[in-house]
């Protein structure tokens, strides 16, 4: 084997462009093989109310808090939610906090083998009501807002079209899908004649999070795939780049099980069936009907989104009662909307602008 000094002598020898291709891999190498994970969610917060696994946080700050309603924050069952509070200076959370709004999350937790029977129907109708009176009785608020991302948004549409008695003032909806008649290649990897989810739910219990990565990588397999390694390559040299870098790939990675019954509705009622724009889902024997949605809404999409595609996100506007209603169309994909330099300039003012105006 050609000892390390001895391969930096024959480095040395190459035409430029090489030597710089061989120390941006080497740099690579290192960022995959020897450094350590970046930390994440790093502002602080406390645990005011648990259920299960589920943990609902308050978030601390010395910003003084200008605006009487609340915010709480409720996210997937996919991943965790810790993207919504990445890291210092990229966080959704700490420019919210910043701008003087009192914020809350909804941690769903790492559910269990334990958990394989929990239903959308436990999560809409018994965890996040509760959490949502919790932050009502701690804020000492007559109302809140609530930002719902991804399929937290789906889940946030559909407990407030059953909560109108809950005084829900705002909804914010982050890249969430309403309507899934035409869900682009998720349709053609779950269409019911070649996807067995009642076979599947029966022989796994709980949905592990790499079958769950494995299909959203699908959706772009080249660039999903291989795209961030050869993005590390050729860009190691740039430690802002790589900071980032090593942060998206921990969040990706970062899956959780989803909980086998509620996949199975997740795949039937929505994916398969389309229930819930067509007015025909129902929620432990209660119709969902999205025209009890009376609150001031603001609805993000993402142009260039394949998870939540801006045509299901928009479905929603004309579905809802609300007088004060906006569909906002952001330059960025599914994450991006929340994390990075487009996030920072448009996504968070654009939410933090919105609410201000509603929240006093």
């Amino acid at each position: 084997m050609i000892a390390e000094k001895e391969l930096e002598n024959i480095v040395d020898l190459m035409p430029d462009e090489a030597k710089q291709s061989y120390r941006r891999f080497k740099r690579a190498m290192e960022v995959l093989t020897t450094e350590p994970e970046p930390e994440v969610g790093l502002t602080p917060k406390e645990v005011i109310w648990t259920k299960n696994k589920t943990k609902l946080y308050r978030y601390i700050s010395d910003t003084p808090k200008k605006h009487k309603t609340p915010l709480l924050m409720v996210y997937a069952l996919i991943n965790k939610p810790y993207i919504l509070d990445l890291t210092k200076g990229n966080s959704l959370v700490e420019y919210l906090l910043e701008q003087g709004f009192d914020v809350y999350m909804l941690d769903w937790g790492t559910p269990g083998y334990e958990d394989r029977n929990m239903k959308l129907d436990d999560y809409i109708l018994d965890y996040i009501p509760r959490a949502v009176k919790k932050v009502l009785r701690t804020s000492k608020s007559e109302d809140v807002s609530v930002l719902g991302y991804c399929m937290g948004g789906t889940m946030t549409s559909i407990f407030a079209s059953l909560h109108p008695e809950l005084p829900i003032k705002n909804l914010v909806f982050m890249t969430s899908p309403f309507d899934f008649e035409d869900t682009g290649l998720y349709g053609c990897f779950l269409n019911d004649r070649y996807f067995d989810v009642d076979n599947v739910v029966e022989t796994l219990g709980m949905i592990p999070p790499e079958m769950i990565d494995f299909g959203n990588k699908m959706l772009k397999p080249a660039s999903n795939f291989h795209g961030p390694y050869v993005s590390l390559i050729e860009r190691s040299d740039n430690p802002k780049f790589v900071e980032s870098w090593k942060l998206m790939q921990k969040w990706v990675s970062d899956g959780i099980p989803f909980p086998g019954e509620a996949y199975r509705q997740w795949i039937r009622d929505f994916y398969q069936q389309n229930k819930l724009i067509k007015g025909e889902l129902t929620i432990r024997g209660r119709k969902v009907d999205l025209s009890n949605i009376k609150a001031n809404v603001l609805n993000l999409s993402a142009e260039r989104d394949h998870i939540a595609m801006p045509h299901q996100v928009e479905a929603l506007m004309e579905n809802i009662s609300s007088e004060d209603k906006q569909y906002v169309s952001v330059p960025t994909g599914h994450v991006s909307v929340t994390f990075g330099p487009k996030a920072v300039k448009i996504t968070y003012p654009t939410v933090g602008n919105w609410l201000a105006e509603r929240s006093n």
